[in-house]
């Protein structure tokens, strides 16, 4: 059975808009704070501003502490609510998309405990509101997606403007940079989908599609070995999700996992696992060698569609948020992956093992001499 954790530390804050994980480092931070954390962009209430909250997640019971370690002011206005946030995978700082545009917050671990604080960043804070973030994996590269279709890539953290692209799509629907930091793929909401050549800061192709074809949803694959890309496809009334060769990005082969439209779409760290959120509430993951479906959670958001769905950096759970219910915490039903110290006691064990028999063959033998 999969496990549920609420959103935690709400109080008279407001409802989870967004959510994302935080994996801090062995070597920062106060001993004892967990090294996985949570942030939660929150709406306004009659009480409360628009926040950004950090919150300790304990992997053991799969739960969020009720207490945020840290929570910052993003503004006083309803505007200001937190859409999407996106974190540096050095896990010192996170990007937080509004209505108004993006604001930039550094993890300042000091004094035993950790800080949000707010870092200078005026050249995203007037840039409207933004439908898709995403950093490159080695934290160089940051993109941004707007609703009005423009596309800004930085470098990171100078800012610098690789592409800015007013005209990318009619409005973007989704966004992902490759594991080798190359590429960048964007889909529109008419259905088209574009790949661009980062460092060169130029479309590159667009995916072929038939005129009764939408693509929508979008991530490369994180295993590392034969580089692929994912993509949610709607085709008349079936919704499939294909896989694209991005060395001639041709088409693989495509496979019917949901029957109901698919609203996001997320890869697991070690690219063995898809997640797939539907407009109903629903999400699945898919083992990504075998394309089959590993686990299913029905109505985790009660008929409200999974607006993000991202996985855990270290354990086999997954955030999911919809606009209706917030957030919630989802324990797969899949086999865990094996820890490194696991590893080293069955070697251990075998070692053993081996030199408990061969003692024993060897007194054997002795007496039978």
């Amino acid at each position: 059975m999969a496990g549920h954790g609420s959103e935690g530390g709400a109080g008279a804050s407001g409802k989870v808009t967004c959510a994302a994980w935080v994996r801090r480092r062995d070597d920062e931070g106060p001993p004892g704070v967990s090294r996985l954390l949570v942030a939660f962009g929150r709406g306004a209430t009659a009480s409360s501003p628009p926040l950004v909250d950090l919150l300790e997640f304990d992997a053991r019971a799969c739960s969020l502490a009720s207490e945020p370690l840290a929570r910052i002011l993003v503004g006083e206005e309803p505007a200001d609510t937190p859409r999407a946030i996106a974190v540096h995978p050095g896990g010192r700082e996170l990007v937080c998309a509004t209505a108004k545009g993006c604001r930039v917050f550094k993890l300042v671990y000091r004094d035993f405990g950790i800080h949000l604080i707010s870092s200078d960043a005026s050249l995203l804070q007037s840039v409207g509101p933004q439908k898709c973030l995403a950093f490159s994996t080695d934290g160089a590269k940051f993109a941004i997606g707007g609703e009005d279709g423009h596309l800004r890539i930085f470098n990171w953290p100078s800012l610098s403007v690789i592409l800015d692209e007013p005209k990318a799509h009619k409005s973007f629907v989704d966004m992902d940079i490759s594991l080798d930091s190359e590429f960048l793929v964007s889909t529109s909401n008419d259905g088209s989908a574009r790949i661009w050549k980062i460092d060169e800061g130029s479309p590159l192709i667009n995916l072929t599609r038939s005129p009764d074809e939408k693509i929508e949803c979008c991530r490369f694959s994180r295993d590392g070995t034969k580089p692929f890309l994912f993509c949610t496809l709607v085709k008349g009334r079936d919704v499939l999700t294909m896989a694209v060769d991005i060395s001639n990005w041709k088409r693989i082969g495509y496979k019917k996992l949901s029957a109901k439209p698919i609203s996001t779409l997320s890869v697991s760290l070690d690219g063995k696992y898809l997640a797939l959120g539907n407009r109903e509430g629903d999400f699945c993951a898919v083992e990504v060698k075998k394309m089959e479906v590993a686990h299913w959670s029905k109505k985790v958001h009660l008929g409200s569609p999974v607006s993000s769905i991202e996985f855990c950096p270290t354990e086999r759970v997954v955030i999911s948020t919809s606009h209706q219910w917030g957030a919630e915490i989802t324990k797969l039903d899949v086999p865990p992956e094996w820890k490194v110290w696991q590893i080293w006691l069955v070697l251990l064990s075998l070692f053993v093992s081996s030199a408990v028999l061969f003692y024993l063959f060897f007194k054997h033998a002795r007496l039978n001499l």
